[in-house]
C-alpha cells in the first residue's frame, strides 16, 4: 500500500477503534480517543511498515487491552 492509500484509510481504522473503546469501556468518544492515541497501538497503527493496520478491528481492541495490562503488545504472526 503506498503512502497516500495508507493515510486515506488510517482516519476509518482509528474511528472504528475508538467507537469500539466507546462502546466496551463506556467512555465518552473525547476518553477514547486519548486511550488510543496515549497507546502504543496507535504509535504501531500509524506506522504503515509494521502492518498493523491489516488486523481486524476487534484483535486491534484485544492489543490495546494485553498493552494496557501487561506493557507490551503482543503482535500476531502476519
Amino acid at each position: 500500500m503506498d503512502q497516500q492509500q495508507f493515510t486515506a484509510i488510517l482516519p476509518y481504522i482509528t474511528t472504528d477503534l475508538a467507537d469500539l473503546i466507546t462502546s466496551r469501556r463506556g467512555l465518552s468518544e473525547r476518553e477514547a480517543v486519548q486511550v488510543l492515541y496515549c497507546s502504543g497501538l496507535y504509535e504501531a497503527l500509524e506506522d504503515e511498515s509494521t502492518k498493523v493496520w491489516q488486523y481486524s478491528t476487534p484483535m486491534l481492541y484485544h492489543l490495546l487491552e494485553q498493552e494496557e495490562q501487561t506493557g507490551h503488545i503482543p503482535f500476531p504472526d502476519v
